[in-house]
């Protein structure tokens, strides 16, 4: 149901926050449609193939990192906490996430097999378990918690496979964590075939909630101190730290590896600093007045913004789109034609997202 939305330029919201959470869903699009496209594209803009980090790497899990952020600013106050009302949430997005994991296959069932996990579906067990750690337990615990999970992670992904394929942690599904996925899952695992996973799988969730969990800490930082300072070198150590530790276990998004957690948290939360300090309590200029125009619709309603893209992606082979990038390959780089299509696309996605927040609706799920 749409309700009313709060103004996003109000001081109460966090601007930076609702932007970088536009930004990250515009990533969203921009990389699933320019993996459908029929055309050479940039290689950063596809997703690693399995160790190695790309652009389109880093929007998903910085999403993540902005749901644990979200969680200390919507429970202010813990005594007022409603778990029925997260676990029904936590419901609706995996019901949600399943639907889109399974269009095809819901309209034909024969058309293949069916998807358990997904990207809303994790949004969802993420919000799920860091709220409710969030409202249970204290801040020096939650991050207790997270790092045990990054740090016993790594041995459990060196446990040798349970269907007994070798096991090599920087060989693509040849791990402890794809096993799992294929004993538990069989066939209806996203990469198929005898060392295939799903990169939204069973133990991979457990480093996401790790995710979470640090964006809390920033959370709950933000609500009581002003000084940003501390978040820039927060920030600028997970960086580092996960870089280094990925010289021993790989930096691999497929089965969210503790140094992928650590790199990609350690990005979204330098963005995050940057967008505070360009934006946040800042006087409305030019510049600011375009970017939230464009920008922050996306935020607001991000899920829906997802969620239509993920409905509406065949719009991408219409001659409509097509036609652009067909005239323009020849004139320039492929690669750079390619984008006209998707940004034709992405234009569709925010003037429903635009007029959405001109209404101040605010889309639930």
């Amino acid at each position: 149901m749409p309700a009313a939305a709060t103004d996003p330029a109000k001081p109460q919201r966090l601007v930076s926050l609702d932007l970088l959470r536009g930004l990250a869903v515009i990533g969203m699009i921009v990389v699933n449609e320019m993996a459908g496209m029929e055309s050479p594209v940039y290689p950063l803009l596809l997703h690693s193939r399995w160790n190695g980090l790309t652009i389109a790497d880093v929007v998903f899990p910085a999403f993540l990192f902005m749901v644990g952020v979200s969680i200390p600013l919507a429970f202010k106050r813990k005594a007022e906490a409603d778990y029925p009302a997260i676990l029904w949430r936590t419901a609706r997005l995996l019901l949600l996430g399943f639907i889109l994991s399974n269009i095809f296959w819901l309209s034909k069932f024969d058309s293949g097999t069916w998807r358990l996990f997904g990207v809303l579906q994790r949004i969802g067990l993420v919000y799920c378990a860091c709220a409710v750690m969030f409202l249970n337990l204290s801040p020096r615990t939650r991050l207790i918690v997270a790092a045990a999970i990054l740090l016993l992670y790594w041995p459990v992904t060196l446990i040798s496979a349970l269907d007994g394929l070798p096991n090599d942690i920087w060989v693509r599904g040849h791990n402890f964590v794809g096993s799992v996925d294929r004993v538990l899952l069989g066939a209806h695992v996203y990469v198929p075939g005898p060392d295939g996973y799903d990169p939204e799988g069973i133990l991979g969730t457990f480093p996401a909630i790790a995710q979470g969990l640090i964006g809390v800490t920033v959370g709950e930082y933000v609500l009581c101190a002003r000084e940003w300072k501390p978040l820039w070198m927060a920030g600028a150590a997970m960086l580092v730290a996960g870089i280094a530790w990925g010289f021993v276990f790989p930096v691999v998004k497929d089965i969210w590896s503790s140094p992928f957690v650590l790199v990609t948290s350690g990005i979204a939360l330098l963005a995050l600093c940057v967008l505070h300090d360009l934006f946040d309590g800042r006087p409305m200029s030019g510049a600011r007045r375009v970017a939230e125009l464009v920008v922050l619709p996306f935020g607001i309603n991000a899920i829906a913004a997802y969620t239509l893209h993920e409905i509406a992606w065949s719009f991408l082979g219409w001659d409509l789109l097509q036609a652009p990038y067909r005239e323009l390959r020849t004139v320039i780089a492929p690669q750079l034609a390619a984008f006209v299509p998707v940004l034709l696309f992405l234009a569709f996605i925010w003037l429903c997202m635009f007029y959405l927040w001109r209404k101040r609706w605010l889309i639930r799920i």
